[in-house]
């Protein structure tokens, strides 16, 4: 005899294979939850003293040099995106000269993309191999 269905409800057909990605992505979200949990119960802490530090460096400079709270916070946010500009208050050369730029491209043509290895196939000839990336197996 089939099994009753209740009126309304479906039954979930899973397979051996999906199950075991639901499975899996469940357990990959746990792990990912308790170490945001440990993360945070270990670094908000130090976060907060260092907030708190800020804030009374800040009132003390504001005090000491006259200048309201607004006005420093408005120069500082100024001072953070010319930093993330990639502007330096005492830089030598310009970030992106030709030096600077040689060296991006450098840094990612090396660790970006497939690293292709000359190995000793059965023939005996050396032919190109494309390996998987691994900074810890250049050989």
């Amino acid at each position: 005899m089939p099994a009753q269905r209740l009126p309304g409800c479906r039954s979930l057909h899973v397979n051996e294979d999906n199950g075991r990605f639901v499975l899996l992505a469940i357990l990959i979200l746990v792990y990912l939850l308790c170490g945001a949990a440990i993360f945070s119960a270990i670094e908000r802490p130090s976060e907060l003293r260092a907030r708190g530090r800020w804030n009374r460096t800040l009132h003390n400079f504001s005090e000491a040099f006259n200048v309201s709270l607004q006005e420093l916070s408005s120069f500082l946010r100024e001072y953070e995106s010319a930093v993330a500009a990639g502007i330096r208050a005492d830089s030598l050369r310009p970030r992106w000269d030709f030096t600077g730029a040689f060296y991006f491209v450098g840094t990612v043509v090396s660790t970006i993309g497939e690293l292709v290895r000359w190995r000793c196939t059965d023939t005996a000839a050396y032919r190109p191999i494309p390996m998987p990336e691994s900074r810890y197996t250049i050989s």
